[in-house]
């Protein structure tokens, strides 16, 4: 497991991976870093983390006179002119593992970041050495594509590099082109696991067993259990992600609910089941279901495009 400077500089060594040090005083910018090894041979990199509306994570690693317009980006993504901004700096610490000024493809090492998306600059490749903080910004490694996709590959990462001045038209019949590098998943906050962990507590405090003296069956609550039956989903929910996981939610918990039979266990435990359920599942399913909608799009241009119609 390489969580500091030092494991990843041995972790380059024993991939027998060429690269050379720099160490200097901390850095926050690439015009600082600039001061201590501009005047070497190589580029030096500009690293973006950014997330989505769906906070789903993205590292955008590009020279530093690359134009990075985040608007066209985003659009490029499948994710609408708005659908990118920079992450907070919270996330820094949970996600990746590294303080502000640190961020380079190297922090993708750490398994919370395991859903976190890695967009390369394509002129990496043009470069003879590229220069990077290697998880600490008290220093600077450079290194060739080559050597960077070796590391990356190492830690199960399949590079993905991207022209970033591009600006493609995206439309009805241009599809986005870099829909398949939106994550399939985005990482759980830390706020969202404790409160899970928080409702399963609740929840087996609230399977104690208990004595009913109530001969009169407790009629479940409407708030809990929907009245109409569990259906098959609205096909017009399928256009929007969000709304269709939500109804599939809804649904599995109120199918949830019905199946505990003891009606005052089911009053106790129903809205803590039923919010377990939705905050538990629906960042994941609506990652998904974004994806699935993104690969279907894209899909079904190419067919319509390559479509040939018989001629009688």
């Amino acid at each position: 497991m390489v969580s500091s400077k030092e494991q990843l500089l041995q972790r380059l060594k024993e991939l027998q991976i060429d690269f050379a040090q720099y160490d200097h005083p901390e850095v926050l910018t690439v015009e600082a870093q600039a001061k201590y090894v501009g005047h070497l041979k190589g580029g030096l990199s500009k690293n973006l983390f950014l997330k989505d509306k769906k906070h789903r994570y993205y590292i955008v690693s590009a020279l530093s006179d690359t134009k990075v317009d985040l608007k066209v980006l985003s659009q490029r993504l499948g994710l609408g002119k708005g659908g990118l901004r920079m992450a907070p700096e919270e996330a820094l610490g949970e996600i990746l593992k590294v303080p502000v000024g640190c961020v380079t493809p190297f922090a993708a090492v750490h398994e919370s970041a395991r859903y976190v998306s890695l967009l390369l600059d394509q002129k990496f490749k043009s470069q003879e050495y590229c220069f990077f903080h290697p998880l600490s910004n008290d220093m600077s490694i450079s290194l060739n594509a080559f050597g960077l996709d070796k590391f990356l590959k190492s830690i199960g990462r399949d590079p993905a590099y991207v022209d970033l001045e591009a600006n493609p038209p995206v439309g009805k019949d241009q599809p986005p082109d870099l829909a398949a590098l939106v994550p399939s998943e985005a990482p759980v906050p830390q706020d969202l696991q404790d409160k899970v962990v928080a409702d399963k507590s609740d929840l087996a405090a609230n399977n104690k067993p208990t004595v009913v003296t109530a001969a009169k069956p407790v009629k479940p609550s409407k708030s809990l259990v929907k009245e109409r039956p569990v259906d098959a989903v609205n096909m017009s929910s399928f256009a929007d992600p969000e709304k269709f996981v939500n109804e599939i939610l809804e649904k599995t918990s109120a199918a949830i609910i019905s199946e505990i039979k003891d009606e005052k266990l089911k009053e106790q435990t129903g809205t803590v089941l039923s919010n377990s359920v939705k905050k538990h599942l629906t960042l994941e399913l609506q990652s998904l279901a974004t994806m699935f909608k993104n690969l279907a799009y894209t899909d079904g241009f190419v067919a319509g495009k390559n479509y040939q119609p018989k001629r009688m």
